[in-house]
């Protein structure tokens, strides 16, 4: 199984989303904002980044490009509600394995996590 880093601000979503892929028996981190998720990709080693793109601090189009320049192999997944945001990830499609429209249900964010990691 897989070590996933997912980084999102909303608690109870980054919680949701975290306990459905343990359940998978994917190892899971987590992390409140893009600055916390590019530092916790600079101490462990991840098999994908799983993201919403609107944050604080640094939102996930900035973590996609820094994270995938120091770390060419991960693997991308970004999350968004907002039509526009999903736009602004156009330009990461050499870098980003796809953008996952929210809301979703459980069984979308794992069948997009499955294919991400096969991708």
């Amino acid at each position: 199984m897989a070590r996933i880093l997912i980084t999102e601000d909303e608690d109870s979503l980054r919680s949701f989303v975290a306990r459905a892929l343990r359940l998978d028996g994917h190892e899971t981190d987590e992390a409140a904002d893009g600055a916390e998720g590019l530092e916790k990709l600079r101490d462990g080693s991840y098999d994908l980044l799983l993201s919403d793109i609107r944050m604080p601090v640094m939102d996930g189009i900035e973590l996609a490009h820094q994270a995938k320049d120091a770390f060419p192999g991960l693997k991308i997944l970004l999350m968004t509600g907002y039509a526009e945001q999903r736009e602004r990830a156009d330009d990461l499609a050499e870098k980003i394995i796809d953008v996952v429209a929210k809301p979703f249900a459980l069984p979308d964010i794992r069948k997009a996590v499955a294919r991400a990691l096969v991708a």
